[in-house]
């Protein structure tokens, strides 16, 4: 099983790298690596990472603003899909946002990801019908 710690600095191409192999990037601004590594400034803790011998095979943000947790940008690798990478980094991620407070989390998944809404759905989650995103480039 790969090792899930926090993403650094020296992480940030591999990050991006990983992300526009295996992320849902549909509908969004590109990944830029100035933009990652602010996150791990102002948060050094909400990116996890899975590392494989030296290799980073999956991602999860685990987002706390005080008030929400949301989970997003969950991917793993293709060649490590299936093999329990995806439920490790939620169940680390799931335990810092509880450690912070949350009492709540959220997931933010494509519709027709279905590889990913049946896993959230495994891990306990549920959609919510009742709400739609609505979003605005801030740039």
């Amino acid at each position: 099983m790969p090792q899930i710690r926090a993403a650094r600095d020296e992480d940030v191409d591999d990050v991006v790298a990983l992300w526009s192999l295996a992320a849902e990037n549909r509908g969004r601004p590109a990944d830029r690596p100035d933009l990652v590594r602010l996150l791990i400034e102002r948060d050094p803790d909400a990116l996890l990472l899975a590392v494989d011998d030296g290799e980073v095979v999956g991602t999860v943000i685990a987002g706390w603003d005080g008030w929400r947790a949301s989970l997003y940008r969950l991917a793993v690798a293709p060649q490590h899909r299936r093999r329990g990478t995806a439920r490790l980094l939620v169940g680390r991620a799931e335990a810092r946002l509880k450690a912070l407070g949350a009492t709540r989390i959220h997931a933010m998944v494509l519709e027709e990801n279905n590889d990913g809404n049946g896993l959230w759905q495994a891990l306990g989650y549920t959609p919510q019908p009742d709400w739609r995103r609505w979003v605005k480039a801030a740039r």
